[in-house]
Order: structure tokens, then sequence, then C-alpha cells
């Protein structure tokens, strides 16, 4: 039989006509690469052979044709199935004898409805092919078509340990950096703090210290209100000072009052022709008369007699 293109099946009329009843039959047709989408409008073909091809990869969206129930991909050159292949949850037949398995998708666990399994002639994993059996009558098949699921079933188990390990691993490690986290920003706002602190206490050192400077410097400024009595620290040069103008003013006084004592002499005894007297009379006269402006002091002095 010729062998057709892929190219020539992909119509969906010409998949229609070789539709017979619930089974369509595309096997020996030459076929590289599976034409999902004509498949996907043949709801009724639950039974698909696609057997004596040259597939050698399924695309993930075969796993979309959910109504299949029999599936027959052998003499294939199949290296792997979908990861997604547990998809097809209807499936109860399948044979993929004679490709180049060597393991299954963890998926494939998924396949609870599966009674009959070939994987006879593929390169299998040493541990899946002893759990497969073989399958040369109807009874080896089912039986190798549930142990391959309890299989696959303990490895997505284990899988999922380890997922479910590592996730909470990844957790506990998103918990430790975010404690960390938290951990150095408290003590950055410590470290913050305390640098604050510090800070205020030196400035506060630094105050006391200028205060106290100020406070032994010796005062020179005057006080500021007239009120404020000098105190103890006055220089004790001061009172020498006081001491020294009330023996000038006890001076002049004194002498004030001889020259009166000696004008009243003058004018009053019998001395005024003597020398002196006659000095005096001319000081006070010339006294007198630069003094004319001042009335009282002239009035004052003109109460005193000449003889």
């Amino acid at each position: 039989m010729p062998k057709n293109s892929g190219k020539q099946l992909k119509p969906s009329s010409s998949l229609r006509e070789r539709l017979d009843g619930h089974e369509l039959d595309l096997s020996l047709s030459g076929l590289s690469e599976v034409p999902v989408r004509e498949l996907a409008t043949l709801p009724k073909a639950t039974v698909l052979d696609l057997s004596c091809n040259s597939l050698v990869t399924l695309p993930s969206e075969f796993c979309s044709l959910t109504h299949l129930i029999k599936l027959d991909l052998s003499k294939n050159q199949l290296q792997e199935l979908p990861s997604d292949f547990g998809r097809l949850i209807n499936l109860q037949h399948l044979d993929l004898y004679n490709n180049k398995l060597t393991n299954l998708p963890v998926s494939f666990a998924q396949l609870k409805n599966l009674k009959w399994l070939d994987l006879k002639g593929n390169p299998l994993d040493p541990l899946l092919e002893k759990v497969a059996g073989d399958c040369l009558d109807e009874k080896q098949c089912k039986q190798s078509a549930a142990n391959v699921l309890r299989y696959m079933k303990t490895i997505q188990s284990e899988q999922d340990r380890e997922k479910q390990r590592r996730l909470l691993v990844e957790r506990e490690l998103e918990k430790r950096r975010e404690a960390e986290i938290r951990a150095k920003e408290a003590r950055e706002r410590d470290l913050r703090k305390r640098e604050k602190m510090e800070e205020k206490e030196r400035r506060r050192k630094e105050y006391d210290a200028q205060k106290l400077q100020r406070f032994n410097e010796p005062k020179e400024e005057k006080p500021t209100t007239t009120s404020e009595k000098p105190v103890s620290s006055v220089n004790p040069s001061a009172p020498k000072k006081g001491h020294l103008f009330q023996v000038l003013l006890k001076v002049l006084l004194f002498l004030l009052l001889c020259s009166i004592v000696t004008v009243v002499m003058c004018r009053k005894t019998k001395l005024p022709h003597e020398q002196l007297c006659s000095t005096v009379n001319h000081l006070y006269e010339d006294t007198l008369h630069a003094l004319q402006g001042n009335k009282v002091l002239q009035k004052l002095l003109r109460s005193i007699p000449f003889p």
C-alpha cells in the first residue's frame, strides 16, 4: 500500500470518510505528525488507530482529545509522551508496543480508567520494565495497566511529597529571610537611636562646658540695672580711689574756708593796708567783677563789708 503524506489527511472531510462508527483508522498513513485540529472536530471517534506511522512526538494539544477511549500508537518512533498525557482521563485501552520510550510522564498516574496497556518493545527503564511485565495475552495486558498505574501513582506521590518538602523549605527560607530583614531593620533603628542619643549627650556636654567656662571667666561688663549693688568682686583699687577723692575734697574745703577767713579778716580788721590784705582785696574785687553776671554770688560777695 503506498504511503500517503500527513498533509493529505488534514481536511476533516477526508477523516470523516474514514470514520467507521466510533473507530477512526489512520494506520499505515505515513503520518509524521498528528492532525489534532481535525481530530478535535470528530468527537465520535473514540477509537483511534495511529499505528505503523512515523510519529516521533505527540503535540501537547493531542491531550485535549479527552473523548478517546481506545488509542493505538504501536510501531511508531515515539521517544516520549506529552507531560500532560494524563488529561486523557477516559482512556481505557493504550497500545504503545514497539516505540522508543524509556519512561512515562508522571501525569500517567491520572489515567484512572486505564484497563489495558502494552509497553513491550520499548527501551524502558529497568524498574519500569519490571513493573510493566509482559503483555502476551489479555490478562497480562490488564495486569500491566494496573501495575504501571500503581507504580506511577507511587512516583507521583513521592514527587508531590518532594515538591511539598521543597515548598516548605522555600517557605522556611523565606521566613528566615524576612526575619533577618526585620532583625536588620531593628538593628539599624537601634543604631540610629543610639547615634541620636550619643549626639544629644555630646551636645549637652559641650553646652555644660561652655556654660562652666563662661561662669569661670571674670565679669567685665557693668551691671545692666542701676538697682544692682556692687558685688564683693569689685576691683580692690576702687576704695583707695574713693578715699583719695575724699581727702582732696577735704583739702579743697579747707583751702576754701581759709580763703573765706582771710577775706573776712582783711575786711573786718585793721589789716586792709597790709601787703597780704591788699593782694586779697584786689583778688576779691577782680572776682567780684568777673562774677557780675551771677547776681547770687555777687550779692554773697558784697555782703562782706570793707572797712
